[in-house]
């Protein structure tokens, strides 16, 4: 029948800043989000992380998400 919802694969295809530049694990980003200042984006078993070098506080990249482009709040340092 029609496949109304689908699933979604637990790999991200990309991770892309608001700039469109690509992420990886161990990238420096200023966050735009959270007061998390400069942070370190590190693989954590299936999710990835955002940590603060700041206040050592983490975030995951779900909530850093910008709905109108789909990429992070985030710009590469």
């Amino acid at each position: 029948m029609f496949k109304l919802f689908k699933k979604r694969s637990k790999e991200l295809s990309r991770l892309e800043d608001l700039n469109g530049e690509p992420l990886k694990d161990g990238s420096k980003v200023k966050s735009l989000r959270y007061e998390l200042d400069v942070c370190t984006l590190v693989r954590d078993g299936e999710d990835w992380l955002y940590v603060s070098e700041k206040s050592g506080q983490k975030v995951s990249y779900i909530k850093m998400i910008d709905a109108s482009t789909k990429r992070q709040k985030v710009l590469l340092l």
